[in-house]
């Protein structure tokens, strides 16, 4: 059967800590400069409608570590931006490569990508969710504290990365707190998912009651790629959401990146030993692998 994963529930349990298990033994691999070539020969095609650092590389230098080749397709590099539709890319696509991973804005072209595919089909992230993200987050967890008995507060915008960390929180049974503003909370899907799993999240909109217990405390923008025109509104709305010295005390900060310093965090906590956003960013890599190593 073909494994597609549009969002992070997509894995089972026992998927999951597979995939995080891999990506363990490949970084240790990884660093001790151990070859790996797990996927020789095997392709990766990438589509790209929005720009990336940390997805574009980490995909495309973890299929080199693995023996494999990603090909970057950006808007003006395919047909799918002039007109074919998502379903004829999926089936042309599958009969060129061994998996496709889409970044793309609306999640219904995702999950199309799998519908028509037969090949695996990752969400490298889309405006709803970013599973990917998810993995590498769970893994530094895992990674600084030993297993999942972490409690962690979600301090900003309910969106696609909050929204994917809820449903992994869920998976792995940690304690979650969400904060936000009123308005702009988790899709209730996304919660009643999230129950549905095990465990929904604490919402609030208070941010230091969030943090109060908290170990970690994890932020995003509150400005997303193709919300520039919601700007103005939504600083507004998130005053006194911004994770500060203060706010963040003795925690661990997590931040999927990129920050904009100075808004929903400020420079000091990003650059103080505080932050694990540098592990969070090297773990996109390892957490890739063992998703493609699952898959293929």
């Amino acid at each position: 059967m073909i494994r597609h994963v549009t969002d992070i529930d997509d894995l089972t349990r026992d998927e999951l800590a597979d995939v995080l298990t891999r990506a363990e033994d490949l970084k240790e691999r990884t660093r001790r400069g151990k070859a790996h070539p797990e996927l020789a020969g095997s392709s990766l095609a990438m589509i790209f409608e929005k720009p990336s650092t940390r997805t574009r590389i980490s995909f495309e230098t973890g299929m080199t570590q693995l023996g494999g080749h990603a090909l970057f397709l950006g808007p003006n590099d395919i047909q799918l931006g002039h007109g074919e539709p998502v379903k004829d890319t999926a089936r042309v696509l599958s009969r060129y490569v061994d998996a496709v991973m889409g970044r793309m804005f609306d999640h219904s072209d995702v999950t199309e990508l799998a519908e028509y595919a037969t090949v695996p089909v990752i969400n490298g992230l889309t405006d709803d969710a970013h599973p990917c993200q998810t993995l590498a987050d769970l893994l530094t967890i895992r990674e600084r504290t030993g297993g999942f008995d972490a409690r962690v507060a979600w301090v900003g915008d309910g969106n696609n990365v909050c929204q994917s960390f809820i449903k992994g929180a869920a998976m792995t049974g940690m304690d979650l707190t969400v904060a936000t503003p009123a308005g702009y909370e988790p899709d209730p899907d996304v919660l009643d998912s999230a129950a549905n799993l095990g465990g929904a999240p604490t919402l609030t909109d208070d941010p230091e009651e969030a943090v109060a217990d908290a170990d970690i405390v994890y932020t995003d923008v509150w400005v997303s790629m193709g919300q520039e025109d919601e700007r103005a509104e939504k600083l507004s709305a998130f005053g006194g959401f911004q994770v500060d010295a203060d706010l963040l005390g003795d925690r661990t900060l997590m931040h999927c990146l990129p920050a904009h310093r100075g808004e929903e965090v400020t420079n000091a906590v990003l650059e103080s030993d505080r932050a694990a956003v540098w592990q969070q960013a090297e773990n996109r890599l390892h957490a890739q692998k063992g998703l493609l190593t699952s898959l293929l």
